[in-house]
């Protein structure tokens, strides 16, 4: 009887394991990237359209930018799991999956070593591979370390990022983003600090930035807000009003890196440290 008992009360404490999700999509390259890392490409089924490193996660189906989802176009591909970075939406998107019973994990976001470290462990435990991920963020974080202390310099550049000159105005990106992030972390200056987020400037703004180096995204990231020219050369962004009379233009500097390599806060973060600050010292040597 007491053996009868035990059993019964056993079964009624026992908790299934959850399910592991199969069927992922991707929202956001850093998480993209994150997945393929971690080793668990083949379980994706969908990526948004700013995925696309590495090459391969591009023949993956597209659902569409990562702000403007459509709750049909995620559902088409019946998935299980949707990993997608903070500020991903609509609202009214999130809400239709959900209701839909599609769990839905938002991977937050940031701009330095402890933001790429939740990142990684935010993804890994959802797809319930958290060793892998911390095995992964240690090296990360360690990769990073190195890149930021080799960057170390007495003289900081002041760096003025332009996203994009639409119309002739310059969108430049000020405190609290992804280009004040990775500029601080290569050793270099934000020249634009007096305001946050991205903002067009007038002519005598720029001037007055006096920047040492334009930082330019080679190619934009798929699908970001600003669209942009990327493909603007250098006598043509240097003869803008409000470029012509800086230190940059004097001196023809700018570096161009792949937008989401640069922007993107994640696995490649360290690569991208190291990229600009080698394009830093070059002008730095060049005097």
């Amino acid at each position: 009887m007491i053996r009868v008992l035990f059993l019964l009360l056993a079964t009624c404490v026992y908790v299934a394991p959850a399910m592991a999700a199969e069927r992922v999509i991707s929202i956001g390259g850093s998480v993209t990237e994150i997945v393929y890392m971690l080793e668990q490409e083949e379980r994706l089924v969908g990526r948004d359209t700013t995925s696309s490193f590495p090459p391969e996660a591009e023949s993956l189906p597209d659902v569409g930018y990562k702000r403007a989802l459509s709750p049909e176009g995620v559902l088409s591909l019946d998935p299980d799991l949707v990993l997608a970075e903070e500020g991903s939406g609509p609202h009214e998107t999130i809400a239709v999956l959900e209701n839909a019973r599609v769990r839905f994990v938002t991977v937050p976001t940031g701009y330095g070593a402890e933001a790429i470290r939740a990142k990684i462990e935010v993804v890994s435990d959802a797809l319930g591979v958290p060793d892998r991920g911390r095995q992964l963020a240690d090296r990360i974080e360690s990769e990073l370390e190195a890149a930021v202390a080799a960057a170390s310099t007495d003289r900081p550049a002041r760096v003025l990022f332009i996203l994009s000159m639409q119309g002739g105005r310059i969108m430049a990106g000020g405190r609290d983003t992804s280009a004040d992030g990775i500029i601080r972390l290569a050793g270099a200056e934000n020249a634009m600090t007096g305001f946050t987020g991205y903002k067009p400037l007038t002519d005598e703004a720029v001037i007055a930035t006096a920047p040492d180096v334009i930082l330019m995204m080679e190619r934009a990231m798929a699908g970001d807000d600003a669209g942009g020219n990327h493909g603007i050369d250098n006598d043509a962004l240097f003869n803008h009003p409000g470029l012509a009379a800086t230190p940059a233009a004097e001196r023809q500097a700018v570096v161009r890196i792949d937008g989401l390599l640069l922007l993107g806060f994640g696995p490649r973060t360290p690569e991208a440290v190291r990229a600009l600050t080698s394009a830093l010292a070059d002008f730095d040597e060049a005097g």
